[in-house]
C-alpha cells in the first residue's frame, strides 16, 4: 500500500514536470530561445540552472556509494571536481564569451579557428555526452525498479520518453524553469534527510568518531602513482566539463555578462554544500545498515530509505532524487541536438531559415533519446558512464579552447592536431594500457607510465599537438579576454 501511495506520488510529480515544460514552451519563438532562453534569465535562474547540470545521479547515487566504499578521496572528481568546473567557468569563460552572438561552443571555434575546427570540434562534442545522458536514464529506470519493481528495460522507456517530452518542446526554457522548481525539491528532500540520518547515528561528533582510519583523508598518500589519480580525479570533471555544450548554454542564458559571471560563482558553492548531503546520508546508511553494503552500491541510499523510512521520508528523497536526474539529463539531451543542429547541418544548407533550424534541434534532440536510451539499456554504472563523458571533452576541446581565449599563437592547424592527437592517444592508451599492466611484465618507470590515467597522455598529446601544430597556419582572429 505504501509503494503505491509512493508511485502515485512519483507519477504526479513527473506529470507536473511535464506541465511546467510545455508552460515553458510557450516563450519558445527562435532558436535562440531554444538554446539559450532568449540571454533573458535572471542571476538567481542561471545558477540554480549550473547547479543542476551535474546534480544527477553521479551525485546522489553515483558519489555517495563510492564514498561509503572509499571515503572522501574516492569523491575527488565530484563534487569536488565539478564545483572547481563552474568556479572557473566564471573566471575563464563566461566574460569573454558572453557578448559573441554565438549558439555553441562550436561557435567560437569556427570564429577564432575557422570552419574545419568547428566541424572537427562538434563531430568529437556531440558522442561526448552519449554516456551521461545513458547515466541519467540509468538512475531513474533504477528509482522505478527500486520503489515499484518496474522492469527497467520498461524504467529506460519511460524516463526517456517523458525527459524527451519536455525538453522538446520548451529547450533551455524549460530546462531552466523546471530546474528551477528541481532545485528547491532537491534542498529540501536531501536536507529533511540528512538532519534524519545524522540524528539516528547520534550527532556529529559520533559519525566523525565512528569513521574507518583515513576515511576523511583529503589528500593522497605522498606516492606518485596515488598523486597522479588525484589530480586527475580533479581535472575529469574540474577541467573537462568546462568545454561542453550544456555548461555553455546555461552561462550563456543570463541576461547580462554580470548576472552570468555571478552565476558560476553562485553554483560553485550551492554545488559543493548541497552535493556533501547525499555523501553524509550515505555514510549514515553505512553505519547504521553495514548488510546494504553487500549489494549494488548504487543502491544504498534508494534502498535504506525503502526500507527503514515512512512514508513522508520516502516522498521527500525520491522527490529530491528525481528532480535531480531530470534536471541534469534535460540540460544534457540539448546540448548535442543543438550542436548537431547548429554546427553540422546548418553549414551544408547555406539558406537554412531560423524555423528550419529549430525543427532541425528538435529532429535531433529525438535521435540522441534514441541512441543515449540504447545506451541505457546495455550499461549499469552511473559513476563510470559519467567519468566517460567528462575524460572525452578534456582531452579533445578543453585546450583548444584555453589557447583560442588566451594564445595569440594559436591557429587553425593546432586547434584541429589537438583534437585529433588528444583523442586519439587516449583512446589507444585507455585501450592498451590496462591489458599490458595486468601481464606483470612492467616494473619501475614503465609501472608508473602504465598506470598513469589515459586522460593525462591524452590530454598532454592534446597540449602538445596545439604547440607544435600552431607553427604552421594563421592566427585567427583573438576573442578579448
Amino acid at each position: 500500500m505504501q509503494n503505491g501511495f509512493l508511485l502515485g506520488f512519483i507519477a504526479l510529480y513527473l506529470l507536473g514536470t511535464l506541465a511546467i515544460g510545455w508552460w515553458a514552451s510557450r516563450r519558445v519563438k527562435t532558436t535562440a530561445d531554444f538554446v539559450m532562453a532568449g540571454k533573458g534569465l535572471p542571476m538567481m535562474l542561471v545558477a540554480c540552472a549550473l547547479f543542476a547540470t551535474w546534480f544527477g545521479s553521479e551525485t546522489v547515487l553515483g558519489a555517495g556509494s563510492e564514498f561509503a566504499e572509499h571515503g572522501l578521496l574516492g569523491v575527488i572528481e565530484d563534487p569536488f571536481g565539478a564545483a572547481l568546473c563552474l568556479l572557473l567557468a566564471g573566471l575563464l569563460i563566461a566574460r569573454p564569451l558572453y557578448n559573441l552572438k554565438i549558439l555553441t561552443f562550436n561557435d567560437f571555434y569556427r570564429i577564432r579557428f575557422g570552419k574545419t575546427a568547428e566541424i572537427t570540434s562538434a563531430v568529437v562534442m556531440v558522442p561526448s555526452y552519449f554516456s551521461w545522458i545513458a547515466a541519467q536514464i540509468v538512475a531513474l529506470a533504477i528509482v522505478l525498479e527500486a520503489v515499484g519493481g518496474l522492469d527497467r528495460s520498461w524504467g529506460v522507456l519511460i524516463c526517456t520518453s517523458m525527459v524527451l517530452m519536455y525538453t522538446y518542446v520548451g529547450g533551455m526554457w524549460s530546462v531552466a524553469i523546471t530546474d528551477f522548481v528541481q532545485t528547491i525539491a532537491i534542498i529540501l528532500g536531501l536536507l529533511v534527510l540528512t538532519v534524519s540520518m545524522v540524528m539516528q547515528v547520534g550527532g556529529w561528533g559520533n559519525m566523525i568518531n565512528s569513521a574507518p582510519p583515513n576515511f576523511f583523508q583529503f589528500f593522497p598518500d605522498p606516492e606518485p602513482v596515488k598523486i597522479i589519480h588525484w589530480v586527475a580525479a580533479w581535472m575529469t570533471i574540474g577541467l573537462g566539463s568546462i568545454p561542453q555544450q550544456d555548461v555553455f548554454q546555461r552561462v550563456m542564458a543570463a541576461k547580462n555578462v554580470r548576472a552570468s559571471v555571478w552565476a558560476c560563482y553562485a553554483s560553485s558553492f550551492m554545488y559543493l554544500s548541497i552535493a556533501m548531503m547525499p555523501l553524509i546520508i550515505c555514510y549514515c546508511a553505512r553505519l547504521l545498515y553495514p548488510e546494504l553494503l553487500e549489494g549494488d552500491t548504487q543502491m544504498i541510499i534508494p534502498a535504506m530509505v525503502l526500507q527503514h523510512s515512512g512514508l513522508a521520508m520516502q516522498i521527500f528523497f525520491f522527490g529530491a532524487l528525481i528532480s535531480a536526474i531530470l534536471s541534469t539529463c534535460s540540460g544534457a539531451m540539448l546540448a548535442p541536438a543543438t550542436v548537431i543542429g547548429e554546427n553540422l547541418v546548418r553549414p551544408v544548407f547555406k539558406n537554412i531559415s531560423d524555423a528550419q533550424l529549430l525543427q532541425i534541434m528538435r529532429i535531433s534532440l529525438v535521435g540522441v533519446a534514441l541512441i543515449t536510451g540504447l545506451m541505457a539499456l546495455s550499461r549499469n554504472n552511473i559513476f563510470e558512464l559519467v567519468a566517460e563523458s567528462s575524460a572525452f571533452s578534456l582531452v579533445s576541446l578543453f585546450v583548444p579552447l584555453i589557447a583560442g581565449l588566451y594564445w595569440k599563437k594559436a591557429t587553425g592547424v593546432g586547434a584541429i592536431a589537438s583534437m585529433i592527437a588528444g583523442l586519439l592517444v587516449w583512446l589507444f592508451t585507455n585501450w592498451t594500457f590496462p591489458s599490458l599492466l595486468e601481464s606483470g611484465k612492467y616494473s619501475g618507470g614503465w609501472l608508473l607510465v602504465l598506470e598513469t590515467p589515459a586522460m593525462i597522455w591524452g590530454l598532454l598529446a592534446s597540449l602538445l599537438a596545439m604547440w607544435i601544430g600552431s607553427f604552421w597556419g594563421e592566427t585567427s582572429p583573438e576573442i578579448a579576454a
